[in-house]
């Protein structure tokens, strides 16, 4: 596949190139299978709707279609209802982002899954994403099977992630 350039100009990032070298949706590391894609997390509606209004540019218009956003954060757009997010400046401090995703993980999700690859940077994001599945685990635990409802504020941490916990 002959990479494609994407250039970024936005709030969080000025003149950021990089190439998609991977077909969108596929060729992901074997480890990685996240039960949805951007433009589904984006439908259910996550991190209150805030996430990526001012980057829709970079990302096919087909994510956004039915998407729930809005240009300040609102709990009541979540999947759940319910605010499940930390503030970026606590993920700054813990050294969870990497210069090139200034937004954090679901940036690195978006671009990873339109052909993105950043070698190093790939890893120690999939680690992370299998880290969380320790929540699905909780919930199976805590939750009778089928109850939606059951810890809502962790099945939407969990979709943060793209995991899609309504299947439990």
């Amino acid at each position: 596949m002959k990479p494609r350039w994407i250039e970024v100009n936005d709030r969080m990032q000025q003149g950021y190139r990089y190439a998609l070298v991977a077909p969108a949706g596929r060729d992901f590391d074997a480890e990685f299978r996240p039960d949805l894609t951007p433009p589904e997390m984006l439908a259910l509606g996550v991190f209150g709707g805030k996430y990526m209004t001012d980057c829709r540019d970079e990302f096919p218009a087909g994510w956004f279609a039915g998407a729930r956003l809005s240009e300040r954060k609102d709990a009541s757009l979540n999947c759940f209802g319910v605010d499940a997010s930390q503030p970026l400046s606590v993920w700054r401090a813990k050294g969870w982002v990497h210069p090139d995703d200034p937004r954090g993980w679901f940036q690195w999700y978006c671009r990873y899954y339109a052909g993105r690859r950043m070698p190093g940077e790939d890893e120690r994001q999939i680690g992370r994403w299998k880290a969380i599945r320790r929540h699905v685990a909780q919930l199976r635990r805590a939750c009778e099977p089928g109850d939606v409802w059951c810890r809502p504020r962790q099945r939407q941490a969990l979709l943060h992630w793209a995991y899609d916990s309504r299947a439990l």
